[in-house]
């Protein structure tokens, strides 16, 4: 019982999903995973960025060498982020195979409760756990999908998610730059609504979320934020 530190097994099972979840999740919050969102919150952090730095300073050189920082910043915060979320599922899954070498009954007992959960009962039940406890390769893709809640194909390479950032980054900031160049009085503006309009409301369909809202909450706070330092740019 020193396993399950005094818990039922189903009751340990309910807990190792918690920790499965929490391997899962972004370091910045629980997202849609991997590159799609990071070009979306790259593209919006650049459009918002860029635009509140072209209000204050008025100066193409400015933009181009506050973009070529930002695009470093931006692609390795995501590899690195990338990593640090692949680092937690390997140690969950070295864990989890320590469990199944070290304490093979109380997996045993792990596995009986959650397919007895799923319905199963008898001798049904007794020939799945058999089967499932002969090849530990099997079991510990079981135990990893069952008792953690993991979907190991939602675990992107770092480089690929990287590569979402640059590209969210790149693309933002030559669709503003069109807008500097050929509308410089409100071109900007437009350029940014219509990269974090397109991000939101991309991101929304992904997640089968209604990009609406979305997109007007985006826009909502995008427009406040750089309200505020319109606003702080005419009191100084």
């Amino acid at each position: 019982m020193n396993h399950f530190k005094g818990k039922h097994a189903l009751d340990h099972v309910i807990e190792a999903r918690l920790k499965g979840k929490e391997a899962s999740q972004e370091t910045h919050g629980t997202e849609l995973p991997g590159h799609y969102s990071a070009a979306a919150d790259a593209a919006k952090d650049t459009a918002l960025v860029l635009l509140v730095l072209w209000t204050l300073f008025q100066e193409p050189y400015v933009l181009g060498c506050f973009a070529a920082a930002w695009l470093i910043w931006k692609v390795g915060r995501s590899a690195i982020l990338g990593w640090s979320r692949l680092e937690r599922l390997h140690r969950v899954i070295e864990e989890e195979r320590w469990e199944i070498e070290h304490h093979r009954p109380q997996e045993k007992e792990e596995l009986r409760a959650l397919y007895a959960a799923k319905g199963f009962t008898g001798k049904l039940l007794d020939e799945a756990v058999s089967v499932l406890m002969a090849d530990d390769n099997r079991l510990l893709q079981v135990m990893l999908t069952e008792e953690l809640g993991l979907s190991l194909e939602s675990f992107e390479h770092p480089l690929k998610q990287a590569t979402g950032a640059l590209i969210g980054v790149v693309g933002a900031a030559a669709i503003l730059s069109v807008g500097v160049f050929l509308l410089p009085n409100w071109g900007p503006a437009a350029c940014a609504a219509l990269v974090l309009a397109l991000s939101a409301g991309t991101s929304a369909q992904l997640e089968k979320n209604q990009p609406l809202p979305a997109i007007v909450w985006n826009l909502a706070v995008a427009a406040l934020a750089f309200g505020a330092a319109l606003f702080l740019k005419q009191l100084l």
